[in-house]
């Protein structure tokens, strides 16, 4: 057993199973990006401040638009992508700056950076009446999209196996996981980046350490291939990006119908600190447990998150 899921499963059995949340002022609003500052082609857009982002753009109807997990890109959603654009949607999804096609800046590696970085794809498409779906690091980009930039251009939300509102452990937040998981994957990063996605796609992230689970080779090469395309600095700034940031004042923003999606077996983000704290702070919230899920259920769960979100957009 690696360092890092030996760490984050004494995290987990020693979790609190309450959890009380803070508020912080991280959520300031931002103005919305002139379509006019974009540069943009087919397939890419350019950013005020330079950066590249690689975005694909599939189907006709009203969009939905995609954010994706750590340290992945854009394609770990393409099971969802096609089939909402077989029933009638226009599905978007980008890479975030620093993974995948996108490019890999030295700085800005920060979940405000992120939400801003949607909003020039939600701004520069002129989508209106999005459904903006959030993975993981994903659920956090978009909440922080809601807090900086509102829900002018926003339908409905899903957030998905997502790390709304705070996953790491503080005084105000005891059901958190301890900053010792996360200077371990830090540590794991630096040392060898390659095994440690190997790791975690052979583990915790698809489950496939739990007793009887069938691995897939398939979607633990994905991961890895994933994940190593995007940039050293890049993902590793994220893992303080995705697990250090409180989202607690985001969340309070939401003002639209939103779906929560959560595995009750998640090893990666525990649905205690996550989807259940993040349903109490969203008013009107649906939360959907799926039992025995881990934390890809995009994957694992493909055919039946597939449906739950077709339905939720389609109420």
């Amino acid at each position: 057993m690696n360092t890092f899921t030996r760490l984050l499963g004494t995290a987990i059995l020693g979790m609190a199973s309450a959890t009380t949340l803070a508020a912080d002022g991280n959520g300031n609003a931002a103005p919305a990006t002139p379509a006019s500052a974009v540069a943009r082609t087919s397939d890419y857009l350019t950013t005020p401040d330079g950066i590249r982002l690689y975005y694909k753009d599939w189907g006709r109807g009203q969009p939905v638009v995609f954010s994706h997990g750590w340290p992945l890109d854009s394609d770990s959603w393409e099971a969802q992508m096609l089939f909402l654009a077989d029933h009638g949607y226009r599905v978007i999804a980008h890479d975030r700056r620093g993974h995948g096609r996108s490019s890999q800046p030295w700085d800005g590696n920060d979940m405000d950076h992120y939400a801003d970085d949607l909003a020039t794809v939600i701004d520069t498409l002129d989508l209106k009446d999005a459904v903006l779906v959030g993975f993981s690091t994903g659920g956090g980009e978009v909440a922080r999209y809601i807090g900086r930039h509102g829900t002018a251009r926003v339908r409905k939300v899903v957030l998905v196996s997502a790390v709304t509102p705070l996953m790491l452990k503080t005084p105000a937040n005891p059901g958190g996981l301890p900053i010792e998981v996360f200077d371990g994957l830090r540590k794991a990063s630096l040392q060898n980046r390659s095994q440690l996605y190997r790791d975690l796609a052979s583990g915790p992230f698809f489950g496939f350490n739990r007793p009887g689970a069938k691995p897939s080779q398939g979607l633990i090469d994905a991961f890895w291939m994933q994940g190593m395309l995007g940039g050293h600095k890049n993902t590793y700034d994220s893992i303080a990006a995705f697990s250090a940031t409180d989202f607690t004042q985001d969340l309070r923003r939401f003002d639209v119908p939103t779906l929560i999606i959560h595995g009750d077996d998640d090893q990666v983000v525990p649905i205690d600190a996550s989807a259940r704290a993040a349903a109490k702070l969203v008013e009107g919230a649906r939360l959907i447990e799926y039992s025995g899920a881990p934390h890809g259920i995009a994957d694992t769960h493909r055919d039946r998150i597939n449906n739950d979100l077709l339905e939720f957009i389609r109420q």
